[in-house]
């Protein structure tokens, strides 16, 4: 269904979500912060899966520990309810994107990383 997106190249989708995040001010540190969050992995992990080739399905798939308040990320992302995606995997790309959509919002980081 969503293969395309989950066959894209995991560090040319995290220069989008930077540069979404840049543009309105915030920061490179504020956009890794939420994806290991999100995720579990290491700063350093993430910096390394940036330049690796890895898709973006197996940066999902291979999170070591995706975080359980992950599930009080609510709302909508290009038109679609996040908590109604059906797909496991397209709701974890969703929920990364509701919190960048945060971030560039204007959102503190407490309420973006549901604290």
């Amino acid at each position: 269904m969503n293969n395309k997106a989950f066959q894209m190249e995991f560090g040319k989708v995290y220069e989008l979500l930077l540069d979404k995040a840049t543009r309105k001010g915030r920061a490179k540190t504020e956009v890794d912060e939420i994806i290991c969050w999100l995720t579990g992995y290491s700063p350093e992990q993430l910096e390394a899966f940036r330049s690796s080739g890895i898709c973006y399905g197996d940066f999902f798939r291979k999170a070591p520990r995706p975080n359980p308040n992950r599930a009080l990320i609510a709302g909508v992302v290009c038109g679609v309810r996040v908590e109604d995606v059906e797909d496991p995997l397209m709701r974890e790309i969703r929920y990364l994107d509701k919190l960048i959509d945060e971030l560039a919002k204007g959102k503190p980081m407490e309420k973006i990383l549901r604290q």
